[in-house]
């Protein structure tokens, strides 16, 4: 596959059915539900907003009104936002154990040593590219107990270290990423430990919405630091968690169409294949899914992730490597007075693929399509930032991408 971009406009778009269809779903993501998650998050006792950056000079060099992205990089100073769901899903789980409700209980609460001398030795199991399982690792050893963290064949040697860094046992499996959910899921079943994973399957459900909810956070400090509603949302989608919860808050939240587009690498573009397929029912891709953008090698898209994105994404566009590169670099070298942004692989995929876009004019039926123009106002999530430093410079410096 040599195109930068391949892309499908969302045949399914908005039909009557499917907003009805999605209406339940959408209620687990209202203001009201988002400012309590929120609100947990804000008892963390070094709890801090991350920046949203204003890139007024990239803006005026491809033909936008604004150019808006939120840098995760800052969260937690973990380097990536993906704490924000682990640390909520724990928090209701431990709460959940103590019969009461978290509303009650702040973060610094749960860290009591009586909470761990009441409810034991708990070990909590989850599968990650890196990101998410260094955020389970994390408020796992914050709150007292253990964690046990699986990753897929090809994961990095220092996001596996970040994550032993953090106190949990820590592997890297030679399987693909949805395999070694499967596995991860067997070992939780026979050892009694608590999977903590961001997609859903029958029987599953609870803690991937907590994970989903969680990640709302930074949505809501975005809609507080902007001025006025975004008119496009670029979103990377793994298993599709993240990309569905900040749609399903903002759907409610402005009361203006927002377009929405969804960005894949192309060995693991399950959302596009899905799209393209055309039907209710999503497609699944397999094996072994090699691209530097680690956090979006998923290729089975979470049930409840489908149903909301197929609701209200426009169009779902799958790139190569080299267009989350160019987002890396754009971000990491801006212009004028722009603020310079550390975005890794996945972080980095939307702005690569905007930029494509509106500088190649082999696209320009596609920036027609999406109406991208001078009166377009333009978000982004810069997910993570240089979660592997040596393939980052690599990328960055030497254009070497370590999967080719």
């Amino acid at each position: 596959m040599n195109d930068k971009l391949i892309w499908i406009k969302n045949r399914q778009f908005q039909l009557q059915g499917n907003i009805k269809q999605v209406a339940p779903l959408l209620e687990n993501f209202t203001l009201d539900q988002v400012s309590r998650v929120e609100r947990f998050h804000r008892t963390y006792g070094q709890f801090e907003e991350t920046p949203l950056r204003k890139l007024d000079a990239l803006a005026r060099n491809v033909g936008v009104n604004q150019i808006f992205v939120k840098d995760e990089s800052y969260r937690f100073g973990l380097n990536a936002f993906k704490v924000l769901g682990g640390v909520y899903a724990l928090g209701q789980y431990v709460a959940k154990l103590l019969e009461k409700d978290i509303e009650e209980l702040s973060f610094e609460e749960l860290k009591l040593p009586e909470v761990k001398k009441q409810l034991g030795d708990l070990i909590f199991i989850s599968t990650t590219d890196g990101n998410h399982g260094r955020g389970v690792a994390w408020a796992a050893r914050e709150l007292g107990f253990k964690a046990r963290i699986y990753m897929p064949q090809g994961s990095a040697e220092e996001r596996l270290q970040n994550i032993k860094n953090e106190g949990a046992y820590a592997e890297i499996t030679n399987m693909n990423y949805d395999d070694t959910v499967r596995y991860t899921s067997q070992l939780a079943a026979e050892n009694g430990w608590i999977i903590v994973q961001d997609t859903m399957w029958e029987g599953y459900e609870e803690i991937p919405l907590w994970i989903m909810q969680g990640y709302t956070t930074l949505m809501k400090e975005v809609v507080n630091q902007l001025e006025e509603a975004p008119t496009h949302v670029f979103l990377q989608a793994g298993v599709g968690s993240f990309a569905s919860a900040m749609v399903a808050f903002l759907q409610q939240y402005y009361e203006q169409d927002i377009t929405y587009v969804l960005v894949e690498p192309h060995a693991a573009n399950c959302y596009y294949e899905s799209f393209k397929k055309g039907t209710e029912q999503s497609v699944n891709v397999g094996g072994a899914m090699h691209t530097i953008m680690a956090g979006l090698a998923c290729g089975e898209p979470s049930p409840v992730a489908w149903d909301i994105l197929k609701t209200y994404t426009q169009v779902s566009i799958s790139c190569e490597e080299e267009v989350a590169a160019t987002g890396m670099r754009v971000l990491g070298n801006p212009i004028g007075s722009d603020t310079s942004i550390i975005a890794g692989e996945s972080g980095a995929a939307p702005l690569g693929c905007f930029y494509t876009i509106m500088s190649d004019s082999e696209y320009q039926d596609l920036k027609e399509v999406l109406k991208l123009n001078t009166t377009s106002r333009v978000l982004f999530i810069s997910t993570e930032g240089d979660t592997d430093v040596n393939n980052y410079r690599d990328i960055m410096w030497h254009g070497k991408y370590p999967t080719t």
